[in-house]
């Protein structure tokens, strides 16, 4: 009869040793030869009528040694669930050499396998932690912002004989020269549009009065000022960190022009916007958009809460790891074999997605969080509308339901959408659990403060 040892080889770390009697083995391997004689298709014997001798030479070392490791693996989880031994990954072999195992003289074998434990541990008490809520202000001059965009949006572009304003867009092709004007022979040529407005102030008064196929000279560096000039060199496909790019010169080419005129506040054009809404007057309309704005602003500040709540977690919650364990199973993954140097490299950020791992099991289990179909469905629906800039009213089309029906029997979407819910669960209620002091900031601060974070991490 099989028995298993256990022995604490380190924290967290136990060595199991698997001792087998040939009484363990034997029947299963004995049972499999007559089995394998049965079924066994080889020429010159009618099937089933294989002597046992010829099926034993042919197969019997690999069918051997397969019911002497089943027998082992058998046993090491029979052990486990009944010990109740909470592991991470599989049991690993510790110098096993399968060439021990002789058919032809059957004996009682031992093996040992190293295992790691998943630890006890608290959470870290959130209640305690130091944070912010940050409240960004809406001023007038974001409301005008938004309000010029939805009426430059929506409005109508004219095509006139002449610029006459920083405002009129000009449809151009960029034609790289020489200082003279003379074309580059195999240089950048390529077709752009862009306002008036992006050249550089004492640039612009060149463009008044021109029409279409005019052309001008000029030099990127100083035609457009620094930002403008970033995202045309990218544009022309020019690299910005050199230096040498902005000095080139470009014929441009006017090929059409143009002039975007706003649409104009009214009635129609709110109810265009909110159909289904009491907006009627453009206090209405700016309060609407006040709503939205602070909406989002008030969403990305949730987001900043629970990414906060999830450092806190992460960085506060102490969880002790079998390393010498893992760092050997981490080693055996993989098509090859790691080296000692990939496994210290990797190792730091394995153990932090192991950490986040055991602490997400934990707060789903102690806080009996669920991922019910419905909810997976729902998510389906409203990514759906994401991808198609629909708006809610459309979700009863029958085209819709069909669709998200499609979704629903993606068994990788559905692991994904479970997966995604879930951790959206896990962060709301790690944000539930803090006590946030709120602070009214500006956009500007709160987007250099974003910034700063991500560039640390």
């Amino acid at each position: 009869m099989a028995t298993i040892t256990k022995e604490n080889i380190g924290l967290l770390n136990e060595k199991l040793t698997v001792k087998l009697e040939k009484t363990d083995y034997l029947p299963a391997f004995e049972k499999s030869l007559k089995d394998y004689s049965r079924k066994a298709n080889i020429p010159g014997f009618r099937k089933g009528m294989v002597p046992a001798s010829l099926i034993k030479k042919m197969y019997g070392a690999s069918v051997f040694t397969d019911e002497v490791l089943r027998s082992v693996d058998r046993e090491l989880i029979k052990y486990l669930e009944t010990e109740k031994l909470d592991i991470f990954a599989q049991p690993l072999p510790v110098e096993m050499d399968i060439r021990q195992l002789d058919m032809n003289n059957p004996a009682d074998y031992t093996f040992h396998f190293e295992i790691g434990m998943k630890p006890e541990f608290s959470l870290a008490d959130l209640s305690k932690a130091k944070v912010t809520r940050y409240k960004v202000k809406v001023t007038d001059e974001m409301i005008n912002n938004e309000i010029t965009r939805l009426q430059n949006r929506y409005g109508n572009m004219t095509e006139p004989e002449t610029v006459t304003t920083e405002d009129n867009v000009l449809n151009v092709t960029f034609t790289e020269t020489d200082a003279a004007g003379n074309e580059v022979e195999g240089g950048i040529k390529k077709d752009n549009s862009l306002l008036v407005k992006y050249f550089t102030e004492s640039f612009r008064s060149q463009w008044m009065g021109r029409k279409k196929d005019d052309t001008e000279v000029l030099q990127l560096k100083t035609a457009f000022d620094d930002k403008e000039r970033e995202w045309i060199l990218g544009d022309l496909g020019l690299d910005k960190e050199d230096a040498t790019a902005a000095e080139k010169y470009f014929k441009i080419i006017i090929s059409k022009v143009g002039l975007l005129e706003k649409r104009e506040l009214s009635e129609d054009f709110y109810h265009q916007l909110y159909p289904d809404q009491d907006v009627k007057t453009e206090a209405d309309f700016r309060n609407k958009i006040k709503e939205e704005i602070q909406a989002y602003w008030d969403n990305q500040s949730r987001n900043q809460l629970q990414h906060t709540a999830y450092h806190e977690l992460l960085d506060e919650t102490r969880i002790d790891f079998p390393e010498v364990f893992l760092k050997k199973w981490l080693k055996t993954q993989g098509e090859k074999e790691r080296t000692d140097e990939d496994v210290e490299r990797d190792f730091l950020q394995f153990k932090n997605q192991l950490k986040w791992t055991l602490i997400s099991e934990k707060v789903l289990h102690e806080n009996n969080i669920q991922v019910k179909p419905d909810e997976v469905r729902s998510f389906a629906k409203q990514q759906l509308f994401g991808y198609m800039g629909m708006s809610p009213g459309m979700e009863n089309q029958p085209w819709v339901e069909n669709y998200v029906e499609k979704m629903m029997k993606d068994r990788k979407y559905i692991e994904d959408a479970h997966n995604r819910i879930k951790d959206q669960k896990i962060l709301e209620w790690a944000e539930s659990q803090l006590t946030a002091t709120e602070k009214e900031i500006s956009m500007e601060e709160f987007v250099k403060m974003q910034e700063e974070h991500q560039h640390q991490h």
